[in-house]
């Protein structure tokens, strides 16, 4: 895939030019239409699969480097993380 950005304008928007394979073109199309959805709903398309798919290699990098730990102790290191952000996110009283 080929893509070339342009500056950011004031809205936040980045404009990309980008170049995927007629198979992808076409797959991709077929979905939107099929499903109702517009010419202007491929952006937002493209936008939400980068979303999901930062977050998938984002996961697939914190996973690869508690494998060796048990799970239990993977599940209480969970739980301690989760009460602090719980802890430090309480309003306080007062």
């Amino acid at each position: 895939m080929n893509v070339y950005l342009e500056a950011p304008k004031h809205d936040g928007i980045t404009r990309w030019t980008m170049s995927v394979s007629k198979d992808t073109d076409i797959a991709v199309r077929s979905f939107l239409a099929q499903r109702g959805m517009k010419k202007g709903d491929l952006s937002k398309f493209i936008d939400e699969a980068g979303k999901w798919r930062v977050l998938d290699q984002t996961m697939a990098e914190a996973r690869s480097k508690f494998t060796d730990m048990p799970a239990a102790g993977l599940e209480s290191l969970i739980d301690e993380a989760v009460a602090a952000v719980r802890r430090d996110s309480t309003p306080k009283a007062g």
